[in-house]
């Protein structure tokens, strides 16, 4: 980066409240292996509060960051992907559908290998579409909506920053003719969401949609269509209007909206437009460089630090997102990235670094996309083999990776 941009970024973050504001601030950290009630554990003769009182009763002491100090605590994180985000159709139990796509059911133990790690920031993707009812209300089912809250509940009470989306839902393809019904159930499904969620702490964060996009069609991964963009920047206005309407540590609660495919090329960070208010972060997923990162056919399997040919995509990302946003005092989380296996490990471990290092430099958490999957099945060429974390025996497959991610932000 140039000293110019240098001294501009720690100018846009001492106007935003200072970076080391954050390092003062220590939130109590409780065992991902106690049961969450309320906050506390219920004392011996003291009555056991219902389920709807827990909805009532549940808030958290929220406290007011600044987005320097919010991008400096969350740092390196990982997805919990290929989980709760498992399409199909919802035949059995949630537990089922979290295991639909292979992975197995997710414990607490998992989520503690993260802190143990150095990782301060879980993605909890989630696919809420075959739980939802029908139309006007869209009414989500009870027990997904408790299996999706006992899930952040382990990344809270480990002391994590915890996100959570709606992912690989199908009904937002964005357009005019779609507009109207989407907003509808985008407005319905958030504001269950909210409601549900609206005592929990500065920790837990909402992400409006995950990569809305012109899917099926030419422009899907081409930026889509201006109308595409408008109609995708509408409904982050509306996802952050019903999530402030529903009150309670939701007023202030840090919300995440997102461009066209959640891309970082032109034109849909020149066309994206931030919605209203405080307490919103860009999200931005990407894979670079494509062919060596996301590219399962491409025979690109190299990355060395000191060649410009491999690292210029990731520095030229780096160099729109601060022009666009982080010289804006606009905050941006990566909430996806990574590099598929290839039986490449020091290479993967290269490339982290420098994308890694690069984010932390320009204040920029990072997210590892994990969908469990560590080797490509050979009869599958566009398997995509992100896996890190061997969840099963609670240990990682690649620890380097993990670590590269960790040091950068520490």
């Amino acid at each position: 980066m140039k000293i110019a941009k240098v001294t501009a970024l720690l100018l846009c973050f001492a106007l935003l409240g200072g970076l080391m504001a954050a390092c003062g601030e220590d939130t109590p950290e409780v065992s991902g292996e106690e049961s969450y009630e309320n906050g506390k554990d219920i004392e011996d003769g003291e009555e056991e509060k219902t389920e709807n009182d827990a909805d009532v009763d549940n808030a958290m002491e929220f406290r007011d960051l600044t987005a320097a100090q919010l991008l400096s605590e969350m740092g390196a994180g990982w997805n919990l992907g290929n989980t709760l985000d498992a399409r199909g159709q919802a035949n059995g139990t949630p537990e089922q559908q979290e295991r639909a796509w292979g992975n197995p059911t997710t414990t607490p133990e998992m989520i503690q290998l993260l802190v143990d790690t150095g990782f301060r920031t879980l993605r909890v993707p989630v696919t809420w579409q075959v739980w939802i009812g029908e139309a006007p209300d869209f009414i989500i089912n009870e027990a997904w909506m408790d299996r999706v809250q006992e899930v952040v509940d382990y990344g809270i009470d480990s002391g994590l920053y915890v996100i959570l989306n709606l992912h690989h839902e199908r009904w937002h393809f964005p357009s005019e003719d779609n507009y109207e019904t989407a907003k509808a159930q985008l407005i319905a499904v958030w504001a269950q969401i909210a409601e549900r969620f609206g005592g929990y702490s500065e920790r837990l964060i909402f992400e409006g949609m995950n990569e809305p996009r012109m899917t099926g069609t030419d422009y899907e991964w081409r930026g889509g269509t201006e109308e595409a963009r408008e109609v995708i920047n509408k409904w982050n206005e509306a996802f952050v209007e019903t999530v402030r309407a529903s009150g309670g540590n939701n007023e202030r609660r840090w919300l995440m909206v997102t461009t066209h495919a959640a891309a970082s090329f032109e034109p849909q960070i020149t066309d994206f437009r931030m919605p209203e208010g405080e307490n919103i972060a860009v999200s931005i997923h990407q894979y670079l460089p494509h062919g060596f990162a996301l590219n399962p056919r491409s025979s690109n399997d190299e990355f060395d630090r000191d060649n410009t040919a491999h690292t210029r995509d990731i520095d030229s990302m780096f160099e729109r997102l601060y022009d666009r946003f982080v010289s804006q005092g606009i905050p941006v989380i990566i909430g996806e990235m990574g590099s598929i296996n290839k039986n490449n490990l020091e290479a993967r471990v290269n490339a982290t670094r420098h994308y890694t290092e690069l984010a932390a430099s320009h204040g920029i958490p990072c997210l590892w996309w994990d969908n469990g999957i560590n080797e490509r099945n050979p009869d599958r060429r566009d398997e995509e083999a992100f896996g890190i974390m061997d969840r099963r025996n609670l240990e990682w497959w690649h620890p380097e990776i993990a670590q590269a991610m960790v040091d950068a932000f520490n």
